[in-house]
Formats: structure tokens, C-alpha cells, sequence
């Protein structure tokens, strides 16, 4: 068992080091609980200068460009350290700094006041992000831990730390479509084509956001048909159409909610 432990971790790291990726540092394979764990990765919020950024980055570009490569780094993190989740909360820092950068654009747009960017900077961060991510890694922990695992692998389970970091992977697209992409189009999406246009950005938003939670999801080997994670696209294709048909205009109704109810 030891001789093909060592070959899966040797095959791994093979496959990182041909990853255009950089590896995250090595560590010795070690057992920890999760509540260790997460204090570890708190503790880390607070030492910027043992944070990876420039790993971090890399990520962020490739699940653009190629998103598998990104879990195909998280598979080499169970061998080394055990654990799926992130142990380095760079990423998180990052994608904290586009959100304050997304909505200090939004404000510049929609010309609010200081008070009314702070509303809208807490909103987004723990609303759309933190309280939305909790909500959807939960139900998805639940539903693969309860009902997705292989049967010769009941006596492991998805780790919530990593179901909330396939959210967080998710989001980061849809966020760039929507808050950054969105915004230096935000003249013409008031003209007749920002129907078709604006619809498409959320179609491709949330298009992303699907896949890429597949793509989490398939890459643990304890789990079986994960297939179900793509099923939302069928439904969001069909919302998309409806939404044309109706001529509901979805960036402009984010705009307005941001606007009227959220600042």
C-alpha cells in the first residue's frame, strides 16, 4: 500500500511540475483536525509575508484560461499536507482587493456617496460573497457527503474548507464579467443591443461559475457522478432565452438593486 501511496504522489507531482502552474511548497504529510487547520489559516491572515501571491495569481488567470490546472494543484495538496482546501489565504486576500476595486468602480458609475460605498462594499463582500458562498458550500458539502460518495470511500468526506474554496474559485470569474467587464461597457448597455449584450454577460457569469464548480467537484476521487453539478447549465440556458423573450434586462436590474435597495 506504501510502494503505490509513493507512485500516486510521485505521478502527482509529475503532473504540477508539467502544469504551467507554479507548485505550491512541499510539506511533510501530516493529520490535523479541521478546527487546526483553520486556525492555521487564520493565523497566516495576519503574515503577509508568508503568503504565496504570486501562486495566488496564477490561479486567478487560469481559471480563466484553463481551470482543471487549478485543481489539479489542490490534488497535490492532499498528498503533501493532507487537506484539499487552501492552506494560504493569498487567493482570498486577492479576491478581497478586486472586490474593493469592483466597487469603487460601481460607485464611480452610479456617482453614490462615501456612506453609500461602504453599504455597497459590505454588501458585496459578506452578501454576495461570504453569505451566498456559505450557503451554497453547504448545501453542496451536504449533498456530496450524503449522497456522491463512492461506496469504498464512506469513511471519507468532502472537507467544507474545500467546498467553500470551489465557491471562491467560482466566483472569481462571474465577478470580473460582472463588476469589472460590465463596467466599461456600462454606456453602450443603455442602448438597444444591451438587452442581448447584457444578458450574455450573465449567461457566460454564471456559465463559468457552473463549470468551474464541476470541475471541483469531479476533481475529488471519492466522489461519483458528479456529472449532476453540470445540470444547471440546461436551465440556465433556458432562463437566459426567457429573459430575452421578456426583454428583462439583467445588468441594468443589478444596477438599479445596487442603487435603490443595497446603498
Amino acid at each position: 500500500t506504501s510502494v503505490v501511496s509513493q507512485d500516486r504522489i510521485r505521478g502527482l507531482s509529475t503532473s504540477v511540475r508539467n502544469s504551467p502552474l507554479p507548485s505550491p511548497t512541499p510539506n511533510h504529510l501530516e493529520k490535523r483536525s479541521a478546527k487546526d487547520k483553520g486556525s492555521k489559516f487564520l493565523r497566516r491572515l495576519i503574515h503577509v509575508r508568508h503568503m504565496d501571491f504570486q501562486f495566488a495569481m496564477w490561479q486567478m488567470l487560469y481559471l480563466f484560461v484553463s481551470p482543471q490546472k487549478v485543481y489539479r494543484n489542490f490534488q497535490y495538496r492532499k498528498q503533501t499536507k493532507d487537506q484539499f482546501a487552501r492552506d494560504d489565504p493569498a487567493f482570498l486576500v486577492l479576491l478581497g482587493l478586486w472586490l474593493v476595486a469592483s466597487s469603487v468602480g460601481f460607485v464611480l458609475i452610479l456617482r453614490i456617496s462615501f456612506l453609500g460605498f461602504l453599504k455597497f462594499l459590505l454588501w458585496v463582500i459578506f452578501i454576495d460573497c461570504i453569505g451566498m458562498g456559505v450557503l451554497v458550500a453547504t448545501a453542496l458539502w451536504v449533498i456530496s457527503n450524503k449522497y456522491l460518495l463512492k461506496p469504498t470511500c464512506r469513511t471519507e468526506d468532502v472537507e467544507w474548507g474545500y467546498a467553500f474554496d470551489v465557491h471562491l474559485n467560482a466566483f472569481f470569474p462571474p465577478l470580473v464579467v460582472l463588476h469589472v467587464f460590465q463596467l466599461f461597457f456600462s454606456r453602450l448597455l443603455s442602448h438597444h443591443i444591451s438587452l442581448l449584450f447584457g444578458n450574455t454577460l450573465w449567461l457566460i457569469a454564471l456559465g463559468y461559475y457552473i463549470y468551474i464548480t464541476f470541475l471541483g467537484y469531479s476533481a475529488l476521487p471519492i466522489l461519483k457522478n458528479t456529472h449532476i453539478f453540470l445540470y444547471p447549465l440546461a436551465l440556465l440556458f433556458v432562463c437566459y432565452v426567457v429573459t430575452l423573450v421578456c426583454n428583462v434586462n439583467l445588468c441594468e436590474a443589478l444596477n438599479d438593486f445596487y442603487a435603490y435597495r443595497v446603498m
